[in-house]
């Protein structure tokens, strides 16, 4: 849930302005907006609109039989009522029942934003600024819902420039504009879900089928921390490590101490990597709990969540992908 909405505040005028008995009477109702029409002037994607009024109830009300809804001007008022209240942290949900509350009367006197410069968020497209081509095609494709298309383009990406050039130039920065979408409009969750679960098996893909690694090479752990479900990066690492031929064993998410404990001795492992999206997940003192092996092992922790933490000695520090398969190869491969 989010923040319980009050109607009353700076720049979200509480309803109940008086009317213009004065006001001009048309005759003839205004012919309405499309769909695609409306998500331009609110500068949102066509698929917003759509899943908030199959949601929350907030779509056109121009039911005439026989052709496509549109949306009158009053029912624009309310999406910026609407939009409005999501940049202002309130739940979906709530912007949509606050919206709704106004009577349409009253919503042509509304004053305008105080915020009216706000700067256009949502649309056809992410802002990816400095990116190349693939990532604007993913951007579009993600947008799109587009399932087929992400996974191709993902697919393309890593068979021509490699797992590494993939995440960093192409998976990183469209997750990261979503992201920054969903702070802006609390829109957007289903875009980063398929794009992850595209991710997910694209990446997972790589690492079926004969490992060129198998035999009797002591394999690098990767796992993320416990109550870590955000794996995405590790697996990643999973498919670069596959790609230079260093054995590993991707545990994935959320893996409990005693698992990993477990996996550790079982497998005798050249190198552990834990994974901290995170700073609630990265737990030094797990860390320095982990069982001890002859021969040792190396320990890494990977990932933001880490980032100022007061690691153990003996263990080393991964910020990005890149460099992450550098390190670890230059560990294992001797």
């Amino acid at each position: 849930m989010g923040v319980p909405f009050v109607v009353s505040g700076p720049g979200l005028p509480a309803p109940g302005g008086g009317v213009d008995d004065g006001a001009v009477v048309h005759t003839a109702p205004a012919p309405g907006l499309t769909v695609a029409a409306t998500a331009r002037r609110l500068g949102v994607a066509p698929g917003t609109l759509r899943t908030w009024d199959r949601r929350y109830g907030i779509g056109p009300s121009d039911h005439a039989p026989g052709r496509h809804r549109r949306y009158s001007m009053a029912d624009v008022a309310r999406l910026e009522l609407m939009q409005r209240a999501l940049v202002r942290g309130v739940s979906p949900g709530d912007a949509a029942r606050y919206a709704m509350s106004v009577p349409e009367p009253e919503l042509a006197r509304l004053p305008p934003d105080a915020d009216e410069a706000r700067p256009r968020v949502g649309g056809r497209v992410l802002r990816l600024p400095g990116v190349g081509g693939r990532a604007r095609g993913l951007g579009r494709a993600a947008l799109a819902l587009d399932s087929v298309a992400v996974s191709d383009l993902l697919a393309d990406s890593v068979r021509s420039d490699g797992i590494e050039t993939t995440w960093d130039e192409v998976v990183r920065p469209v997750l990261g504009a979503v992201g920054t979408r969903w702070a802006d409009t609390a829109t957007g969750v289903e875009v980063e879900h398929l794009v992850t679960a595209c991710v997910s098996a694209v990446f997972g893909a790589l690492l079926g089928g004969a490992d060129r690694s198998a035999g009797d090479v002591r394999p690098v752990l990767l796992a993320a921390m416990p109550g870590e479900q955000h794996a995405l990066p590790i697996l990643a690492l999973a498919a670069a490590l596959r790609a230079h031929g260093v054995a590993h064993r991707y545990l994935g998410a959320d893996l409990p101490a005693g698992a990993l404990a477990a996996a550790t001795r079982r497998t005798a492992p050249v190198a552990v990597v834990l994974w901290s999206l995170m700073p609630q997940t990265a737990d030094p003192e797990m860390l320095s709990a982990m069982p001890r092996t002859r021969p040792r092992y190396r320990t890494f922790a990977a990932g933001p969540g880490w980032d100022g933490a007061a690691l153990p000695q003996r263990t080393g520090r991964l910020t990005s992908l890149r460099s992450a398969v550098a390190t670890i190869s230059a560990a294992v491969l001797v």
